[in-house]
């Protein structure tokens, strides 16, 4: 009963909102300046807090679902993961002239060596049915006057427990470019002073591209396992739009011989 007359309330006190604003919207050809001011102020301030619900909104109650962990899991599979960038909405939702060392919440940083910065990053919401991941992230290059761009993503410390090397990393990613470019994924596994460091290049062309890191060939120190952390290395990514929709690790055992 107590939430029937509360959403009475409501119902009521956004039709009195509605009322006031439209009555503004007819007089403010009107209005002095100083009332014209005023009502502005007001009116940006208001839109902010509408933007913000309108994105959270418009995030969960599209499909996917937001902070879906749907991953598809080889056989055997005992790790896996989506960075957060993928799975939940963040703030802001973009940004612009996009300085070497920008963190975008708290997985994902961009690193670049350009003099002038043309490089915007945004946020979008997955619609398609064919997609897992709930967001994507979207980067504009404009004139590019560097010589290297690249996105680190940070992995949580679930990744390297009980790593051994005998496992199999598969990376499994979903890409959209305007133009063809060069994607190169490095795989970094810090043990101890040392960093173990595996590079695979995307095959672009595909809904859908795959790349596995084979630990057997590198020198991992089991017993000193620290952390690890992916890099997307974009070649030539000037007068480009590159759309991530998807960013997902995976980890199994290396079958017995």
């Amino acid at each position: 009963m107590a939430k029937r007359f509360s959403d009475l309330i409501d119902a009521a006190f956004h039709r009195r909102m509605l009322g006031r604003w439209g009555r503004a919207a007819r007089r403010v050809g009107e209005m002095d300046v100083r009332a014209l001011r005023t009502l502005r102020n007001r009116a940006r301030e208001i839109r902010r807090r509408l933007n913000q619900v309108i994105h959270v909104a418009e995030g969960r109650l599209t499909l996917p679902a937001v902070g879906s962990n749907a991953i598809v899991k080889p056989l055997y599979t005992d790790w896996a993961y989506r960075p957060e960038l993928w799975r939940g909405p963040l703030s802001p939702l973009g940004m612009v002239a996009v300085e070497s060392r920008t963190e975008y919440g708290d997985e994902v940083k961009l690193f670049h060596d350009c003099r002038v910065t043309e490089l915007t990053l945004r946020q979008v919401r997955n619609t398609r049915e064919s997609d897992l991941a709930p967001f994507g992230l979207r980067m504009d290059v404009f004139r590019f006057d560097g010589s290297f761009l690249s996105l680190v993503v940070e992995m949580p410390k679930s990744s390297v427990e009980g790593l051994q090397r005998r496992h199999m990393i598969r990376l499994t990613t979903v890409i959209e470019v305007e133009k063809p470019l060069e994607i190169l994924a490095r795989l970094n596994i810090k043990h101890g002073p040392n960093v173990e460091q595996i590079v695979r290049e995307l095959p672009l062309g595909e809904d859908e591209v795959m790349v596995e890191f084979d630990l057997a060939y590198t020198k991992l120190n089991e017993k000193r396992l620290e952390k690890m952390w992916l890099d997307l290395i974009f070649e030539g990514a000037e007068m480009n739009q590159i759309l991530l929709r998807d960013v997902a690790l995976t980890r199994r055992p290396r079958a017995e011989l």
